[in-house]
């Protein structure tokens, strides 16, 4: 008897913990839906500052879905100063080497040449490429673009104008998903995106706490660059653009998020491909920033509403449950509404399974393991720098 009340008292304790994280994070929820509103509205203004000369560093591997539509808008730039689009590779039969040759040739007035060089510098083999390409680069302005980044013919102006300012050390940008291809990994990673991703970063720019840098678009001067050791000191690391962030801060330089919302086109071959790619997210985020990766289980409402629902006395659960509900509900609505993004039931109905997957990778991304990067597995050492592992190990 005493042991069974025991039990249930602990279940209901559980319960109790899991109804107020899910009100908690459905607050958090609402906050967040508001940061993004207000980031999107943002983007209207015209950015500060003359147009700079630049120099678009962009690293290829593999021929996505997309990949000649999304280089063919970093080539269609409105820019009223010089700028250079190098693309690299490290294998010469790389089929993005084909789809970046096809797209000049469709552009040839564009300022754009491929450079293909198999050298190696470190464990990150796209900050090896970025080596190579700044070797080729000519202008004082260096700008670092994801291949799978769809851009507005702005958005180069929008990212480097900013750094007119002195104080201004890099500027970067958040950004939105869309689908590469019809496969439902794709659709479900574009959505872990729009609904987790976006939401989760603007909020924390909005209070002061992301301190963020996120590699799809990161421009600096090349000066600046050279002061913090330039591409060789991100030779090992897997979060480079998070290092790279930290190492401007410490020149007393500003980190801005610039007025521009790419597009990142969603390209997942499957599940398992999708669930790696996010856990190689989780456990970098762990790695920063431990305890900042513990605070994001409030982000999480839903699942801990599900917990509560079965386990907290009473109906106290199943309220916690519907106001989770609602405000994650509330969020894909306002986050599709605010960029633009296709709306449908069909979409919103994912809503649920999206949310429970995010959090059993965040669960997952706890536990310290090996992760998987371009077809590669990695281990992580504590200070950030990765080892590759060989078959097997």
């Amino acid at each position: 008897m005493a042991i069974g009340l025991a039990v249930l008292e602990l279940i209901g304790a559980i319960g109790t913990v899991a109804a107020v994280l899910a009100l908690a994070g459905a607050a958090l929820t609402v906050s967040a839906a508001v940061a993004v509103r207000r980031l999107v509205t943002r983007r209207a203004p015209t950015a500060a500052g003359p147009a700079l000369p630049a120099s678009v560093l962009k690293p290829l591997h593999g021929a996505a879905p997309g990949l000649a539509s999304n280089l063919a808008s970093t080539l269609a730039q409105h820019h009223a100063a010089p700028f250079e689009v190098l693309f690299a590779v490290r294998d010469p039969a790389d089929p993005a080497a084909a789809a970046a040759e096809a797209v000049m040739a469709a552009h040839p007035a564009a300022p754009a040449r491929l450079v293909r060089d198999a050298r190696l510098h470190g464990a990150n083999r796209k900050v090896s490429q970025l080596m190579n390409l700044q070797e080729q680069a000519r202008y004082p302005v260096l700008v670092v673009a994801d291949a799978d980044m769809r851009v507005r013919p702005d958005w180069l102006f929008r990212v480097t104008a900013p750094l007119s300012d002195p104080g201004v050390g890099l500027v970067t940008c958040l950004y939105r998903a869309e689908p590469a291809d019809g496969r439902f990994a794709s659709r479900l990673g574009a959505l872990g995106t729009d609904w987790h991703f976006l939401p989760s970063a603007a909020l924390g720019e909005a209070m002061g706490q992301a301190r963020g840098c996120y590699g799809a678009t990161m421009a600096l001067r090349r000066e600046v660059l050279e002061r913090i050791g330039g591409f060789p000191a991100l030779a090992d690391l897997l979060a480079d653009d998070h290092a790279l962030g930290e190492a401007v801060r410490r020149l007393g330089l500003r980190v801005v998020v610039g007025p521009s919302l790419p597009v990142h086109m969603a390209h997942e071959a499957s599940l398992r491909d999708l669930v790696a790619h996010e856990l190689r997210w989780a456990r970098t985020l762990r790695l920063l920033a431990p305890g900042g990766y513990l605070g994001m289980a409030a982000m999480h409402p839903l699942a801990w509403g599900l917990l509560a629902a079965a386990t907290a006395p009473a109906g106290w659960g199943a309220a916690a449950l519907a106001v989770a509900l609602l405000a994650r509900l509330g969020l894909a609505i306002a986050v599709d509404r605010a960029t633009g993004a296709a709306r449908g039931l069909g979409r919103v109905a994912l809503l649920p399974l999206r949310d429970l997957l995010s959090f059993a990778i965040w669960a997952a991304g706890l536990v310290r393991s090996p992760v998987v990067w371009g077809g590669r597995r990695y281990w992580l050492r504590r200070d950030g720098s990765m080892v590759e592992l060989q078959p097997g190990e």
